[in-house]
């Protein structure tokens, strides 16, 4: 698993950024695959989830993950649900302990927020649809709802599909031009004509300043150009492989 500095720092919280590694999954969802929304044999995903909540200090049912749908929306927890019952959302936030809010993705961005003074966490899915919906600055202001202050917020990205391996065409560009002319800076030049590479992370970092999080760190890891360690949507697309398996993006306040 991979850590944020900042957040480690805070005291009372668990948090973790799950890479493939350590699961019982095998082909291509080895090892550690906790999509529930995948292919994989379910008591493997089961296992692999079980595991992920015992580093994280909480029992494999509370746990919670949402159904997403590439939204701005957030729900506000505090108490566990099971996986049928689970919220169409893309971001989740509590101020109750033992609950490990968490996120599933194999290139977009997870982000885990946390206010270490009011004891409020966050954590959001924010491929490019959902961080041009506003997925980032809604579940801000839910933190904010719960009594946290977006001044006091550490924001920490965990692996994502980085600009290098992220080429997008014509269309996609133009949304973005559409939305804001400043999101030229987040494209550079792709080979192909039209085509571009977009920085999602630069993106999500700098709509986090925007909104005046207190404190952003990037952990820098890109899920295309790491299969040793990271799942990829893109790359097992690129493979002709039929499915993929699925990171756990997780925090959780200690009892």
């Amino acid at each position: 698993m991979l850590r944020a500095a900042s957040i480690s720092k805070l005291s009372g919280i668990e948090h973790a950024f799950f890479t493939r590694e350590g699961g019982v999954s095998s082909g291509i969802y080895a090892t550690l695959n906790g999509g529930v929304g995948s292919h994989d044999e379910p008591r493997n995903v089961a296992e692999n989830r079980a595991r992920m909540a015992a580093a994280l200090g909480v029992g494999p049912d509370r746990l919670l993950t949402a159904y997403q749908i590439h939204s701005p929306d957030v729900v506000i927890i505090d108490r566990p649900w099971t996986i049928d019952r689970r919220p169409r959302a893309d971001a989740m936030v509590t101020k109750y302990p033992g609950l490990a809010i968490a996120v599933t993705t194999a290139d977009c961005g997870p982000v885990l927020l946390a206010d270490g003074i009011a004891r409020v966490i966050g954590v959001a899915h924010a491929g490019w649809r959902g961080a041009a919906n506003g997925v980032i600055e809604a579940t801000i202001a839910a933190m904010e709802d719960c009594g946290a202050d977006r001044k006091h917020m550490v924001a920490a990205l965990g692996p994502m599909i980085r600009q290098s391996s992220y080429e997008v065409g014509p269309e996609f560009i133009a949304a973005f031009q559409a939305q804001n002319a400043a999101n030229d800076r987040f494209f550079a030049p792709a080979s192909r004509p039209g085509h571009a590479l977009f920085d999602l992370a630069d993106y999500i970092v700098t709509r986090l300043a925007v909104a005046g999080v207190g404190q952003i760190e990037d952990l820098g890891h890109c899920t295309y150009s790491d299969p040793e360690h990271l799942f990829s949507y893109r790359r097992s697309t690129h493979h002709g492989e039929n499915d993929y398996g699925r990171h756990i993006n997780a925090i959780a306040l200690s009892t």
